[in-house]
Formats: structure tokens, C-alpha cells, sequence
């Protein structure tokens, strides 16, 4: 359970821009102002319903000095009114979303904040096709529009009572993109239905009926799945009634839609709702009248979670919903209540001296609940207190159980060890040690280790960090156990990483081994965050993976048990688990990580040596046994057979990948490679050289790329090597050779005239031998002068 902590101010308005004129809106004495955060918290959307025209009536503030324009937006009272700010998901401009202002008439007008310019005017839009639609309710579905329309009859006498199903849901795409704003098709998801309130999660949306609609229809709501094309009938008092996959427009029809459960909604009770809103769990939160808080799960399930205090609810009493991780934070009538969402437990309830409060977002910090009031931005947060009467296991029993099968291992007897006989004659001192050290510290956790000899008292300063490591690893499994089934993931994670680390730790033989694999194999996406964490793999500022795992950890890692060591029965050496790990969750790291593993090997242990892991299999060749396992090839995984090549730096590897790459008749990325590679050595320059000349003397793919190529010809090959390989590897013609040949596969003098002639003009190693002595002033040397 998590117990809040006291109220704490994390802003006084100082920090926004314009923060006098924000404190000043919060403390008119008007109606209530309707405030919205952005999904970075960066910025704060204050809508004030009754303002005069001259003044603004939707103003942002932005947090920490960001400087560019501001957004003021008003409008004259004939303008129809305001339904929705709206945070649409952005991903291809920064910034990640943008502002949607959408009018009950279905102008929409798109803004995009960034900090260079400030608040920007992308482009208006017109939601509605038709003229005389309006707009009821409006939300935002990822990067989709949702709403409720009215559909005025043609007669514009007619009774409005008689056409109750004027009303449309739609749906429309709205693609923010660097060419500007564009609207997709619309979509009609319900059509002849009555009047709803839409209100969508990340993966569903919610249409909860209106007040005013008929007895009928106010039994129940739907709930639409827009990745199945799906409407389920849900009913609070009755569950799942009905789902529907919407084929077509005219299955989209509400009188159709209903035409199979009239008989059931009939009897059901009519809704009881004073308040909705969505959790960040993707359920409906629904508040009655007489205060019951409800969850309505996607499915249409109905989970009730608390009662609010007070009695009924007045139906102009405003109730605020907001759900921090697994918190459901409630304000009533200036009280807060804090409910733990999974347990419907309350938590605490504070009575709060402020009138207006409005919650806010709090990104990255969901043990955390900020409020918005008149004078500044509060922050509640939560702890998990201390449990005094957690159960302690029995250590002593395990130590003795433990060293059993450690001595059993090793003993040359043929008779079974057991506890009993350790305990006795006093021969096995390690087992009897361990167990006083234990069984001190448990009962004596906070006092000086009296009352041990003092062999045993330096012994447990020695080993109080892993006696306290190991709590905490007990602790952690005992909260596993007794965890809700919400936190029982978060708590896995945990647990696995502590568990990876005590193996990367300690000696890595056969049954480490085999159960590190059967904790990949349950947990795999625990154990690769576990992997990160220990190793500490990250990216610095320029992109580049690095780790800064210690040299004991590495060893484990590379200089562990084999292939060959382990045996055929499933389990696989730690370097693969790992390599596997990355294939699965990132992959565009493993090049990166097998190039670190090298570095790190290339250091530790010397050259070729039958020691260390490159001694046996190399590592780029156990990284592509890995990738060779898979059960569908893609091309992705040609790539990464690449990169793990070329990563290696290694001249068969380098060549092997450059053979692949003629293959694949990526001429490109051919000549980028043997530009890239041929400095590694000489020898590699010229293998890369003839390859390339071979391929050039047979087709024409590399014409385009001669400009590059021919500087790579090493200084030892001379225009007779060339005209030799040349020769080895032209095409075999069908037709007796022309002077002048029509096909454009045929190479010409032109193409190897350059290549020949930056051979012949090079100087030859003999000339630059004797150049010093060709330079001389006068050749051969003056005779010298006779003595007579």
C-alpha cells in the first residue's frame, strides 16, 4: 500500500510566462475556468467561458522562460461557442503533438508550438461536410479527430422532439506533416443514433449518452474498437450485452444495431451518471449521484471501486477524476481523495483551503498528483512505508540445505549427506558460521553484532552488502507473491534484475547457465532490461553504443562456458541469450555490442588465444549463429548479416560481406565498403581490388563508380596484373568477336583506358630507389686532379 506524503509546492507562477496574469484569471470570482495541461506539462490552456469579446478567452502560459509568440485567441459572441482543445499526436514534426481548437460549427483551427517561434498557426479546417451540422462533443483518438454531430432535418419546421436520432458519430485522420495539416475521409462510425459524449482512450472510445436522451437509450453505452471496426453494448447494471463488427455503412445504423438486444436493454435500469472520465488504464471512470465511482472496463465489464462521502451529488456540483499510475484522485467539494484504483482502499483525504483546483499533468512522474490552484502548482507523492511484520525466512535451514548439496558434489563417499551430520562433530565450520552470522542479523538488525565470537563478528562486516542485498532480494519475492495483479510486472522486473546481477556475480557453471536461460526464456523482456542495467549499455551524444559493465561482469559474459561445454539440451552460452535478447528488442544495437565485446577482448586477453573466447569461434560468427536461428529470414536480417560481418573488421568477414553485397547487387554500398575497408591493410586492399576489377570486367553495374574505384588499385599491381585479371573473368560470347560490338555489356578500351594510365605514370619503386642519384649535378663525377 502507498501512503501520501505532505503537500509540496513545485511552483509559485513564477516560472510561466506571464505568470501574474495566470494567477489573476484563477482568482476572478467568475464561473470556473476550464484549465488544460500539454502532454510535456510544459505549457497551461486557460479557457474562460465568460469573458467580454475584446479580451482573450483562450490564453497559454508556457513553463521555464520559453521565449516566441504567445497564443491569445478570442472571438465575437456570433461565432458559435468552443467544444474542444485537443492534443493531437505528432510524430513527424517535433515537438511531438500539436493544438486542436475545434468549434461547435466544425472549424478547427491547428497550432504548433515550437521554442524558436513560439505558437504557430499550421491551418484552419472544416471538420463537418455539411453546412448546417454542429458539433456536441468532440475528443482525440491518437492521431484521429472523434465527435458528435447534429444533423438538423431538412424541414426546418419540424418538431425536434420527433427526430431524437439526428445525431452522428464520425471519425477523420489529421496528418500534421512538413507539407502542413491534412484531413483524411470521413469516417461514419454511428449514424441516426441520439445525442453522446465521446471520450476515448489510447485504444477505444467511449460514447456515453447525454442527460437529455431518451429512457431507452440511457441504459446502457458503446464502446468502439477502432482497430477491429467494433461497437460493444455495455450496460453498468447488466455488463457485456452485445458486439458488433461494422462491415459496412449500413451496419454502422444505431436502430440496426439495436435490433438484436431491444429485449434485454428493455428491462435494465436507466444510467446513473453525474461525472465520467478515462483512466490512464484505458477504463471509464463513471461517478453516479449518489457518489459510487465505477470502472467500465474496454471489454464491458463493471468494476466497482469506491463511495465518495457527502451523500447524493447535486447535479451542479463539479467532481474532478484523475488517475496517477495506479491512484484515482478525486475532488469534491474541496476535499481530496486518494483511492488506490486496484483495491478501491482509500488512501488518504485531505481537506483542501482552496475553492478552484484543477489536476495537471505530471509526465514521467506517476507517483505523483499535481494540483493547479490560485496560487500556485502542488505536488502530492507517494511511498511505500516500512513493513514491520514481514516474514522472515528461514535463512538458517536454507544455509544448511545449501551447503548439503555443495559438499554432496564434492564428497567421494557414496553415502547422502544431510543437515543432521553437518550440524554435528563440528567439521564443516563454513555452514555453522554462515548460519550464527544469519541468524544475529535477523533478530539484531540495527545493533552492534554483540554476542559473537569475533571471528564471526569481522566475518559479518564483510558480508553485511550481500546480507542486505540478499533481504531485499527475499523481500522483493515476498511482494511478488502478495502484490496486486497490477504491480505483479513491475515487481517481476525487479526481480529479475537482482537475480541476473547475483549470477553475473557469482561462478558461471553449467546450472547458473541453465537457469539464467530459463530466465530469459519466462521473462524475456524483464531479463533484456535487467541485460541493459548490468552491463549499463547506453548511447553517448554522438549516437555510439557504450558499456561500462566492470571486467568481472565482462569475463562472465564472453569468457564463460561454450557451446561445446554446455551440451545439446537447450541451454545456450550467455553471449548468445544476450545476442538474442538484442535481435529481439533492439537490434539495431547488436553490431554495436559485438564490436564492444571485441574491443573488450582485444584487451583482455592476448591475440589468438585458446583461452579467451576469440580463441575458439569468434565472436561475429556466434552473433550470426544467432541470427541463423531464427525461423523467418527478412531483409532485415540480410542487413544485419552485414553489419555483423563488416562490425568484426576481420578480412574474410570484410570480404564474405562484400561477396554478399555483389550478391545482392548493391553497387553502392559495394563501392562504400571497399572504400571504407581497403585502409585497414594492404593486403585486404588488394583482395578488395581484384574482387571489384573482376566485377568490373564482366558487366557494366560499376561504370558509375570508376571515379572511386580506380584510386584503390594497390601500388604493387602493374597494367600487366590488370590486363591479366581482366582477361580471367570477361564473359564467354556466343558470336565470334567484332571489332565494334551493339551490346552494352561488352567492356571497351575507354572504360580501362584511366586505370591503365594511372599505373603507367606512377613511378616505379625501383626509380624512387635511385632518384637521389639521377638528381645529381653532374653524372659521372669530375675526375680528380693528378700529383706529380
Amino acid at each position: 500500500m502507498k501512503r501520501a506524503r505532505m503537500l509540496r509546492q513545485v511552483s509559485d507562477f513564477s516560472d510561466f510566462s506571464q505568470g501574474h496574469w495566470l494567477q489573476e484569471l484563477l482568482c476572478q470570482e467568475e464561473e470556473p475556468s476550464h484549465v488544460q495541461s500539454s502532454p510535456d506539462g510544459q505549457h497551461l490552456l486557460v479557457l474562460q467561458k465568460s469573458r467580454p469579446p475584446p479580451l482573450p478567452r483562450v490564453v497559454a502560459f508556457q513553463r521555464h522562460g520559453i521565449g516566441g509568440a504567445d497564443l491569445k485567441r478570442n472571438w465575437q459572441p456570433p461565432q458559435p461557442a468552443l467544444v474542444g482543445l485537443l492534443f493531437l499526436q505528432s510524430p513527424v514534426m517535433l515537438g511531438s503533438w500539436v493544438l486542436a481548437i475545434v468549434w461547435e460549427h466544425g472549424r478547427t483551427e491547428v497550432w504548433h508550438f515550437t521554442v524558436a517561434v513560439g505558437w504557430q498557426l499550421l491551418q484552419t479546417l472544416e471538420l463537418c461536410q455539411g453546412a448546417r451540422a454542429r458539433i456536441i462533443s468532440v475528443c482525440s483518438q491518437g492521431a484521429s479527430l472523434v465527435w458528435c454531430e447534429e444533423r438538423p432535418p431538412l424541414d426546418a419546421h419540424s418538431d425536434m422532439s420527433k427526430c431524437a436520432f439526428r445525431f452522428c458519430v464520425c471519425t477523420r485522420a489529421l496528418e500534421v506533416g512538413e507539407q502542413g495539416v491534412r484531413l483524411g475521409t470521413v469516417r461514419i462510425v454511428l449514424h441516426n443514433s441520439p445525442e453522446y459524449q465521446v471520450l476515448a482512450s489510447p485504444q477505444h472510445v467511449f460514447l456515453v449518452p447525454a442527460a437529455a436522451s431518451f429512457a431507452t437509450t440511457s441504459k446502457f453505452l458503446l464502446i468502439w474498437h477502432p482497430e477491429k471496426a467494433k461497437l460493444t453494448i455495455a450496460a453498468p447494471s447488466a455488463g457485456f450485452v452485445h458486439s458488433k463488427v461494422l462491415r459496412s455503412s449500413s451496419e454502422s445504423d444505431f436502430r440496426k444495431l439495436l435490433l438484436g438486444s431491444v429485449g434485454l436493454l428493455s428491462g435494465l435500469a436507466p444510467l446513473d451518471i453525474h461525472t465520467s472520465a478515462v483512466s490512464n488504464t484505458g477504463g471509464l471512470l463513471l461517478v453516479s449521484t449518489k457518489g459510487a465511482v465505477n470502472m467500465v472496463e474496454p471489454d464491458g465489464t463493471q468494476r466497482h471501486i469506491f463511495d465518495l462521502e457527502g451523500g447524493p451529488l447535486a447535479q451542479g456540483s463539479p467532481v474532478q477524476l484523475k488517475t496517477f499510475g495506479s491512484i484515482l484522485a478525486c475532488v469534491l467539494a474541496g476535499v481530496l481523495y486518494l483511492v488506490d484504483q486496484n483495491s478501491g482502499r482509500l488512501i488518504e483525504k485531505k481537506i483542501l483551503s482552496m475553492k478552484e483546483v484543477h489536476f495537471v499533468e505530471s509526465p514521467g512522474e506517476e507517483d505523483s498528483i499535481q494540483l493547479l490552484t490560485q496560487t500556485g502548482i502542488y505536488s502530492f507523492s507517494f511511498s511505500k512505508p516500512e513493513d514491520s511484520s514481514r516474514p522472515e525466512p528461514c535463512l538458517v535451514e536454507m544455509v544448511f540445505e545449501e551447503a548439503c548439496r555443495y559438499y554432496q558434489r564434492r564428497s567421494l563417499s557414496s553415502s547422502k549427506l544431510t543437515v543432521e551430520k553437518l550440524k554435528k562433530g563440528g567439521v564443516f565450520q563454513a555452514p555453522v558460521a554462515l548460519a550464527a552470522i544469519l541468524q544475529h542479523s535477523l533478530h539484531q538488525k540495527q545493533k552492534p553484532a554483540r554476542g559473537l565470537q569475533d571471528t564471526y563478528v569481522k566475518l559479518l562486516s564483510t558480508m553485511s552488502l550481500e546480507l542486505q542485498s540478499y533481504m531485499s532480494l527475499e523481500l522483493l519475492k515476498t511482494c511478488v507473491v502478495c502484490a496486486p495483479e497490477g504491480e505483479v510486472e513491475s515487481y517481476c522486473e525487479e526481480l529479475v534484475e537482482q537475480e541476473v546481477s547475483r549470477v553475473l556475480h557469482s561462478d558461471m557453471d553449467k546450472d547458473n547457465l541453465a537457469y539464467l536461460n530459463s530466465v530469459f526464456t519466462s521473462f524475456p523482456k524483464a531479463a533484456w532490461k535487467a541485460t541493459r542495467s548490468c552491463l549499463q549499455l547506453q548511447q553517448n551524444g554522438d549516437g555510439l553504443l557504450v558499456a561500462r559493465a566492470t571486467p568481472e561482469v565482462w569475463k562472465k559474459v564472453l569468457g564463460g562456458l561454450q557451446q561445446e561445454e554446455v551440451g545439446q539440451n537447450g541451454v545456450v552460452p550467455l553471449f548468445e541469450l544476450i545476442c538474442a535478447s538484442f535481435l529481439r528488442f533492439k537490434p539495431k544495437w547488436l553490431p554495436s555490442f559485438v564490436e564492444l565485446t571485441q574491443q573488450y577482448v582485444s584487451i583482455s586477453w592476448a591475440y589468438s588465444s585458446k583461452e579467451g573466447p576469440e580463441g575458439r569461434v569468434p565472436l561475429y560468427k556466434r552473433a550470426l549463429g544467432v541470427l541463423a536461428r531464427k525461423n523467418k529470414r527478412s531483409e532485415a536480417d540480410d542487413e544485419m548479416e552485414l553489419e555483423l560481418l563488416l562490425c568484426s573488421k576481420r578480412p574474410k568477414a570484410v570480404l564474405q560481406a562484400l561477396h554478399l553485397l555483389i550478391r545482392l547487387k548493391r553497387w553502392q554500398r559495394v563501392v562504400e565498403v571497399a572504400e571504407k575497408f581497403s585502409k585497414l591493410s594492404p593486403l585486404l586492399n588488394k583482395e578488395i581490388f581484384t574482387t571489384l576489377l573482376a566485377e568490373f570486367a564482366q558487366h557494366r553495374e560499376l561504370d558509375p563508380y570508376l571515379d572511386t574505384l580506380w584510386p584503390l588499385c594497390p601500388a604493387e599491381l602493374t597494367a600487366s596484373d590488370i590486363l591479366t585479371v581482366v582477361l580471367q573473368h570477361l564473359p564467354l560470347s556466343q558470336e565470334d568477336p567484332v571489332p565494334f560490338s551493339s551490346e552494352k555489356n561488352q567492356l571497351t578500351v575507354g572504360l580501362l583506358k584511366p586505370l591503365l594510365q594511372r599505373v603507367v605514370q606512377r613511378p616505379c619503386v625501383q626509380d624512387e630507389i635511385y632518384s637521389d642519384a639521377l638528381q645529381s649535378p653532374t653524372f659521372p663525377p669530375p675526375t680528380p686532379p693528378r700529383e706529380y
